[in-house]
């Protein structure tokens, strides 16, 4: 808790993963991959409480061992491949709400697919959210070598701009400007607004994480990587 603020983390983990199957409980590094989720949650020092959300029963079973709180299996319609987190998190907050008699200021959704991701990382998220009163704060890292004028398409095997053109010279790094994307790692909202649909809020804050813990495991290539820099900080 913080500033007696009540905040929910929600670990998402469906069953069905295509591209790396029974990617939240396979192995990474000696541990499940959910394993670092449930760690960096319980190292928080704001998170008030924190549940995992799934329909699988073997992710159920491993998040327990791993130390997990897992106090429903959450409906096969909301782990379909084309589910999102959204209705995902109302759903366990409403379940805490009408079982459990417990209500949250704010929710925290947290993907076992970042485990990068630290407790300093989502206690920085807390803090800022209620010290600036934001509807939103979303973890987010910079796109390095970034330029709308070196986006392009591929038409009739024809290199095209896709924004803008280019001129008669590559651009220059220097001419593009700070873009960031979310990183995934990170989404704290409102509990108000995610109950009336809305994740992001008219006010959304930037948390920036740095590339090495931005990682969002979707191929092998990030499985890897995810290795190579979890090695790092060993």
């Amino acid at each position: 808790m913080y500033r007696e603020k009540r905040i929910l983390g929600v670990i998402t983990a469906r069953g069905g993963s295509k591209g790396i199957p029974r990617k939240n409980i396979k192995i990474l590094s000696g541990k499940p991959l959910i394993s670092y989720t449930i760690e960096a949650a319980q190292k928080s020092k704001y998170l008030t409480r924190t549940i995992v959300s799934t329909d699988d029963e073997t992710i159920a079973q491993t998040a327990r061992q791993c130390g997990g709180e897992v106090p429903f299996l959450r409906p096969a319609s909301l782990a379909e491949d084309t589910s999102t987190s959204l209705p995902v998190v109302q759903h366990a907050l409403n379940w805490i709400k009408e079982q459990q008699h417990e209500e949250y200021d704010y929710v925290l959704i947290l993907q076992p697919t970042s485990p990068l991701r630290t407790a300093t990382d989502i206690d920085a998220c807390i803090t800022k959210i209620i010290d600036t009163q934001a509807d939103s704060v979303m973890s987010m890292v910079e796109l390095s070598d970034f330029s709308l004028k070196k986006l392009k398409k591929i038409e009739a095997d024809l290199i095209l701009p896709l924004a803008e053109e280019e001129g008669s010279a590559s651009a220059l790094r220097q001419e593009g400007i700070k873009v960031y994307k979310r990183n995934c790692a990170i989404y704290l909202t409102k509990v108000a607004l995610v109950l009336a649909g809305d994740l992001f809020g008219k006010i959304s804050r930037p948390y920036i994480m740095p590339p090495e813990r931005s990682v969002d495991i979707n191929t092998l290539f990030d499985w890897e990587l995810a290795e190579f820099f979890l090695k790092k900080t060993v």
